[in-house]
Formats: C-alpha cells, sequence, structure tokens
C-alpha cells in the first residue's frame, strides 16, 4: 500500500477515527496522526473521491474511540438510526410497544441525561463527518471540473451536518440566534477545544456552504450522492427554521420549477417506499438520502429494525397520527391496524420501512413532497395564502385525491402542519418542527403517563452535549438542565 492515512481529530473528548484508504494495519501499528499532513493524503482527483465516498458512508456509522486512544473505539450510528428515530419518538408520532427490546425507553419517557449514548453517537458521527468533509474542502489540488464537484458535495455534507447539530442540541434559531449553538470546526486541528459558537454563527456557515454546493456540484450523480439542487433543497429547509420565509418560498420553487425531480404520485407511493435501491438516472422524489445496501449497512441497528415486526418492532404509529389518515390516504397503506402477541391490540405497526435482511432501506433526508410543504408554510408565512393553497393542494391530490384544502388564515397553517405531519412521518421531522414553532409536545395515553405533556421550555427538548465532550473539553458549555 503507498498511502495511507488515519483522520483523527480529538473534539474534545473522542477520537475520531477513519480511514481514506482501507488498510489492514491496526491502529497502533500506523503513523500516529501528528505525523502526516491530512491534506497530503489527497493527492489526485482518484484519492478526492475515495475521501467523499468515505464521507458519505460516515453518515451512516463512523468508528470513534471514547475517552482518547487507548479506550476501545465503537461504530457511533446518526442517519443509519439514531435521527430518524429521536425526530418522532421524542416528539408524538410513535411510541415504545409494552413488549420491546430495551432501546430507547428513555425518549418515550423522556428522562434521558447527559450520558445518553445516542445523543452522545450522534454528536460523534456527524463531527466525523465533518472532519472528513473538512479534508476534502481544504484540499490543495487543483480546481478542476471534477474537483468543484467533489468539494460542493463535501460542502452540501458538511452543512447538513451542522444543521443536524443545531436541531438537536441547540434551541431554535426562531427562538433566538445568540443562544449558544455548537462549536464550528473548519479546519484540521487535533489540539482544539472548541467552544460553542452561537446559533446565529452556524446557521450562517450552513448557508455559505449550501450556497457552494449550488454553484459547485452541479452534476446530478444518483440520490445517494448531494446535488445542486439537493443543496438548495436543504437550504430552503433551513431558511424556513430560521423563519425567513421569503427565501424558504424562493429556493423551494427553484426546485419545484427548474430542478426536474417529480413529485412522487400515488400510484407510486407503496413501490416507493418497498424499493431499497437508491435512484440512479431517475429524478424521483429523492432528492438526498443515505444510504445502506446489503454489504454496507448496521444489520440490526438500521431503521427498519425498530419498525418491522421481522425485527425488533418496538417503534409503533400513535393512535392519533393514524387517526389523521383518511381511509383514502395512501399514506394509511403505509401502517397496519395489526396486534402484538402480549402488547398492544389494536397495534399500528408502521411497514414504511421493510427492509431488515440484504438490501437496507435507505433513510430519505430531504424529498420534493418536503420541498412543496416548505414552500406552502413559507409563503402563508409571506402572506399569499392562494399560493400555500396550491403548494399544499398539489402535494395533496397525489396522497388523498379526495381532500382539498380550502382554509384561510390560521387553519391554513394548521392543514399544512397536519400534512407535513403525515407526510414525513417516521422520518424524524416532527420533533424539529415542534421546536422551531415552540410548540408543547402533547401525547396521548400510550406514552408514559409522567411525560404526556412537554413544553416547549422544558430543557430535555433539545439534547445534551455529551459527557464525554463536556469532561475534556474545558471551553464548552452544557445546555441547561443537564448539569
Amino acid at each position: 500500500m503507498k498511502r495511507y492515512i488515519r483522520n483523527s481529530i480529538i473534539l474534545a473528548g473522542f477520537i475520531v477515527l477513519g480511514s481514506l484508504n482501507s488498510c489492514k494495519k491496526s491502529f497502533l501499528d500506523q503513523k500516529p496522526y501528528t505525523s502526516l499532513n491530512v491534506a497530503d493524503a489527497i493527492t489526485n482527483e482518484k484519492d478526492m473521491l475515495a475521501a467523499l465516498n468515505g464521507t458519505y458512508s460516515s453518515l451512516r456509522s463512523a468508528l470513534v474511540a471514547f475517552g482518547g486512544a487507548s479506550v476501545a473505539s465503537t461504530t457511533t450510528n446518526s442517519f443509519a438510526r439514531n435521527i430518524p428515530v429521536i425526530g418522532d419518538l421524542a416528539a408524538d408520532n410513535v411510541f415504545v410497544s409494552a413488549r420491546n427490546s430495551g432501546r430507547y425507553l428513555t425518549f418515550g419517557a423522556y428522562t434521558w441525561t447527559q450520558a445518553a449514548t445516542e445523543y452522545r453517537d450522534i454528536w460523534a458521527n456527524l463531527y466525523t463527518t465533518i472532519l472528513k468533509a473538512n479534508n476534502i474542502i481544504n484540499s490543495p489540488l487543483a480546481q478542476s471540473v471534477t474537483t468543484d464537484q467533489y468539494k460542493g458535495e463535501a460542502y452540501a455534507v458538511r452543512a447538513l451536518c451542522y444543521f443536524e447539530l443545531a436541531q438537536f442540541y441547540a434551541r431554535p434559531y426562531t427562538d433566538s440566534p445568540t443562544s449558544p449553538g455548537v462549536p464550528l470546526v473548519l479546519t484540521f486541528d487535533y489540539t482544539l477545544k472548541p467552544k460553542r459558537n452561537t446559533v446565529g454563527e452556524v446557521y450562517t456557515q450552513i448557508i455559505a456552504d449550501l450556497d457552494k454546493a449550488y454553484t459547485m456540484a452541479v452534476a446530478y450523480r444518483g440520490s445517494g450522492y448531494l446535488s445542486k439542487y439537493a443543496a438548495r433543497g436543504l437550504e430552503a429547509k433551513v431558511a424556513l427554521f430560521k423563519g425567513d420565509y421569503p427565501t424558504a418560498l424562493t429556493y423551494a420553487e427553484d426546485v419545484i420549477k427548474n430542478s426536474g425531480f417529480n413529485l412522487l404520485a400515488a400510484g407510486n407511493v407503496v413501490n416507493y417506499w418497498a424499493a431499497t435501491a437508491p435512484q440512479s438516472a431517475t429524478k424521483n422524489e429523492t432528492l438526498f438520502e443515505v444510504v445502506s445496501d446489503n454489504v454496507l449497512n448496521l444489520g440490526t441497528d438500521e431503521l427498519a429494525y425498530m419498525y418491522s415486526q421481522d425485527g425488533y418492532g418496538d417503534l409503533l404509529c400513535a393512535p392519533e397520527l393514524y387517526n389523521l389518515y383518511r381511509a383514502t390516504d395512501v399514506r394509511k397503506s403505509l401502517i397496519k391496524a395489526g396486534a402484538r402477541s402480549n402488547a398492544e391490540n389494536p397495534a399500528y405497526i408502521v411497514t414504511k420501512f421493510k427492509s431488515v435482511t440484504d438490501d437496507r432501506d435507505d433513510k430519505k433526508v430531504i424529498r420534493v413532497s418536503d420541498v412543496y410543504l416548505i414552500a406552502a408554510e413559507a409563503a402563508k408565512g409571506n402572506n399569499n395564502e392562494p399560493l400555500a393553497l396550491t403548494y399544499l393542494n398539489t402535494l395533496v391530490a397525489q396522497r388523498d385525491p379526495g381532500l382539498v384544502y380550502a382554509s384561510a388564515g390560521s387553519q391554513l397553517l394548521e392543514d399544512i402542519l397536519v400534512e407535513r405531519r403525515k407526510e414525513l412521518a417516521f422520518e424524524g421531522d416532527r420533533l424539529h418542527t415542534l421546536n422551531r414553532l415552540k410548540r408543547a409536545i402533547t401525547r396521548s395515553n400510550v406514552f408514559p403517563t409522567a411525560a404526556l405533556n412537554i413544553p416547549y421550555a422544558d430543557f430535555r427538548r433539545i439534547g445534551p452535549i455529551p459527557q464525554t465532550e463536556t469532561n475534556n473539553n474545558p471551553n464548552i458549555t452544557q445546555n441547561p438542565g443537564y448539569n
């Protein structure tokens, strides 16, 4: 093997480990991370592509040694399961069955602590991915159409990671842009012990990265890669989360009118969710998804295992969500009214994710349907209710053709939010939507009694800065309530 590098960064309580090129030697047999400039590992376009592929892979999972190199490493999980699960379970869409495998119980009960491994893993995983994206972005390789494409995709990956970090570990921009966000790490520095940037500073960086991706990542390489209009769709969502309705509408309409992506039609909904392979040439619905295939997957730690009755089957649809779907709504066919032996009867079983063996389900990150909902809410926020109804009803016509909204004022906003809840259920959106709107979480009695009503002021509406980080980084502050 001619060249290798072990990417490492202390941020600050863990060491992130990742390889740009595969190496069969043990970590202890390799050069220490201080002996080689990380940029030296990328010396040509082939190296950069290999690095980029590794960056995408780490969105699913990454190897991290917590507390230092002498501590055994573990595989962290973000988009493969933790991000979509917590986004629904810590809100009101799903609950943990009475007969369960013991996973995510504290999220149903709202009793997690600073030591929560799920929040630790999301943090570590996303910063691992950011490090890998930084290596590509900061590479001195000569500019070309190809390097622009790869760097543009890396900018989009970094923006996505920071957006997720901001949603999980900081109060929303709509609450206070000057409140503590997350540390911005844009270069490689293994000595770094960063402070938290403000929420506003984090959003400014996210938008700058997505602007670069929009102009650089112009080629569409399939739904498993971030491209020009995937970046624009994400930026529309970021603008919505800022409460910047004019920008959110402009960017959403750019995707709808100019991307060439098609809105998922009613007749294709069931087959769309049954498919496990990412799109290649076709531009149908999925702007970007995190791919797990029959080789590169987390096995029983994949999302489908939490919902499928062929897996753990722990997570069930809350009755109030199930009852929002009319009998004529094609999305209702993705939830089966059945029973769990020695547990819930009826049990509303989610069948949106089916594959627990071989080629696993890919996790949708941004879809055209989401962009239509962004356009509708942004148009409403921009005082253009006719346009809001147009975008809302265009989507609904492909889900429940007999339903046509004609509402106005506050009811129109509620209708948009109900359709957002129905369309993006089980994809991790719900908690963050309720947070940005500063709304209480109101649950039915299928949840633990002590966790039926969670006001926006509850400190657990955002996660803790992981204990591994606060123990080792004297410059970082913890979120209130977790000390």
